[in-house]
């Protein structure tokens, strides 16, 4: 009897083991924002030194070789942010969770360790490549260009230019790994599979802008709304409101409207072509009042970095032609 009771209790326990070895663990977050916000809180800041940031400026310029000895340390302490920011960039969305309905407010504490994170991505292609191992330098440089992508996705101008200066610093060295021959065939082929993913101007700049119309028009909503304009206008843009300015009406909000979906238009365009049209729309911009002018970012300096995307992107396409 006791025999049989501990057979029974055995396959009891046999039976749970292999019902919690079948179980399934909850589905992955497609959302590559959670995973980069993970590496963020793994990342250790580099050494605030003035030589040691002129070095890692330095060294991601291309303008000096990498330094193992003084960069190295930096690299092995940022080993594990690095590596969750590489798998978060072969997730299919991201989503950083911005607060649009809060207009300028919106917090954005992503930005400064994403900016650390993309330099350091780009660093530690550089050291995989002077240690010879150039098929890793490749998918790092090209996990740098994903990330830039993801970093502008949904958001306004201020996160489509930290993208843009993410996006840069990989496209040039992969054309210059590449022109030096230290590139293959194969990985030639590879870059041009991200490339052929990526906009011609890099990010969507159109989408960008709009999304900046949409927190003007929040913030002069707001202001409207305030019991003291002015000191609301101060208390989010840091200054003072324009001497004479008044609260821009709906009827200024219209205007400023008409505008910005022009622009938007023009920013839809090959970076060429939308030249001689945004200049053509500075006449509408001055005529809105000074305080509306005033925040409204520069159209046409928008659309020279869209033309320095357009130039460094084809570098790399030129460069990595394979003959």
């Amino acid at each position: 009897m006791k025999l049989s009771v501990f057979v029974a209790s055995l396959l009891m326990v046999m039976s749970a083991s292999v019902t919690r070895s079948q179980e399934k663990h909850p589905p992955q977050t497609r959302n590559a924002a959670l995973r980069y916000w993970m590496a963020f809180a793994e990342m250790q800041d580099p050494p605030a030194d003035k030589a040691t940031q002129d070095l890692l400026e330095k060294t991601s310029a291309g303008e000096a070789a990498w330094d193992e000895t003084r960069l190295g340390r930096i690299l092995d302490a940022n080993g594990e942010a690095i590596r969750t920011t590489q798998r978060a960039t072969k997730l299919p969305e991201c989503d950083w969770g911005l607060e649009y309905d809060l207009g300028p407010r919106a917090p954005l504490y992503h930005l400064p360790r994403a900016r650390v994170m993309a330099r350091l991505n780009q660093l530690e292609g550089m050291r995989e490549m002077a240690k010879g191992d150039s098929q890793a330098a490749v998918n790092t440089w090209l996990a740098g260009i994903l990330f830039a992508e993801h970093l502008a996705n949904g958001g306004p101008l201020i996160l489509a230019l930290t993208a843009k200066n993410a996006l840069l610093p990989n496209l040039r060295v992969l054309a210059s790994e590449a022109r030096q021959g230290h590139l293959s065939d194969a990985q030639k082929k590879q870059v041009s599979v991200t490339l052929k993913g990526l906009r011609e101007d890099g990010f969507d700049w159109g989408a960008a802008w709009g999304l900046e119309e949409s927190t003007l028009q929040q913030f002069f909503a707001d202001l409207r709304g305030a019991a003291n304009p002015r000191a609301e206008y101060e208390s989010v843009m840091g200054e003072a409101m324009p001497n004479g300015a008044g609260v821009p009406g709906s009827e200024d909000a219209h205007r400023l409207r008409e505008y910005m979906m022009r622009v938007q238009t023009a920013l839809d365009l090959p970076p060429q072509a939308a030249k001689a049209r945004l200049l053509a729309l500075e006449t509408q911009k001055r005529s809105l009042p000074e305080a509306i002018q005033r925040l409204i970012p520069s159209a046409q300096k928008l659309n020279d970095v869209r033309l320095e995307v357009f130039a460094v992107r084809k570098h790399l396409q030129e460069a990595i032609a394979v003959k």
